[in-house]
């Protein structure tokens, strides 16, 4: 089995993002004798073409007897370096009395300073061999991220929260929407939770006054909530009047979204319109469920009761379009 197979394997079998480092530790080896074989084919290649160099090397000695009075001469690597190293010779200076005295000394200082850089030399030693397996294993990632862009496939390998993992791509989204409504939705998330953690993510970092007033209504019911579920973190105090505490999104939250960062949320307007196409589609009734689909009424929403004045309606979490492979 290739690395390059084992590595997909990996990654499809994983439930969170694989990191480089990871992998490295996991196919240190394999790396390795995948680098040096890429090395041994290009040496085979070069072998190759400097073959043909010598082909038109032994065309020399042709012309010499066809042209004798061109006494053309070829001069061999061997030769040039004698004759550069006759011109270039020094006389080796004599030996005085206190030379073998001096070479000791030298020899002394020489073994103290070994035992003082082995350590160093080992550890940096260990950096390269590290920094070498990472940059054939990122290799093999590049090479299979781009095969499953090119092929007609239904997934991709995405870089996710600093790891790799296999995702549903942007263009079926529809097809895995309508496939995960049938199913039983792995986390409800009430209107004024979706609300609180939208103006988080977006403002972060912010204190809860911040979001109260951007909400227009109180949502320190909605911020326990949150903590509790590990979507957002506290991030220190504002430096202000009362020190509120700052909050921001976290790892979770990233893996829940099939984000890489904040950075790829969508914009205020491309919110806006997506959260307006939600509200107006209607929710599907229990009694509507399809055919042997067992009833769930059990309540995951992220509002605990009396904690908020928000409304306590729920608003069903819908699957991203890049949802990761395993996401219940």
């Amino acid at each position: 089995m290739s690395l390059k197979a084992k590595l997909e394997a990996v990654i499809y079998a994983a439930e969170e993002p694989v990191t480089l480092a990871q992998l490295a530790v996991l196919f240190a080896d394999e790396a390795l004798e995948w680098k040096a074989e890429q090395e041994a084919a290009a040496a085979a290649q070069a072998a190759e073409s400097g073959s043909s160099t010598e082909a038109e090397a032994g065309v020399l000695p042709q012309l010499n007897e066809a042209f004798p009075y061109l006494e053309l001469e070829q001069v061999g690597t061997g030769e040039a370096e004698t004759t550069a190293s006759e011109g270039g010779a020094e006389p080796v200076a004599e030996m005085g009395p206190n030379a073998a005295d001096s070479s000791a000394e030298a020899a002394g200082e020489a073994s103290a300073t070994d035992a003082a850089t082995a350590e160093a030399k080992a550890k940096q030693q260990a950096k390269q061999r590290d920094r070498e397996v990472r940059i054939a294993i990122g290799q093999l990632l590049n090479e299979l991220i781009a095969e499953y862009a090119a092929d007609g496939r239904g997934i991709e390998i995405r870089e996710i929260a600093g790891g790799y993992r296999m995702a549903t791509k942007p263009e079926f989204h529809d097809a895995v929407r309508s496939f995960v409504k049938s199913l039983k939705p792995a986390m409800k998330l009430s209107l004024p939770a979706l609300e609180t953690l939208a103006v988080i993510a977006y403002k972060q970092p912010v204190t809860a006054p911040e979001v109260n007033e951007i909400r227009g209504v109180d949502s320190s019911g909605v911020f326990g909530s949150l903590l509790a579920r590990k979507l957002i973190v506290t991030a220190g105090r504002k430096p202000v009047v009362g020190r509120p505490i700052l909050y921001k999104t976290t790892r979770e939250f990233l893996l829940r979204f099939g984000l890489k960062d904040v950075s790829e949320l969508p914009s205020m307007e491309e919110f806006e319109k997506m959260a307006a196409s939600e509200l107006d589609e209607p929710e599907m009734a229990q009694d509507e469920a399809p055919n042997g689909a067992p009833e769930f009424n059990a309540d995951l929403s992220l509002e605990e009761d009396g904690a908020s004045s928000d409304a306590p309606e729920e608003q069903e979490s819908t699957p991203q379009e890049n949802a990761p492979h395993g996401a219940e």
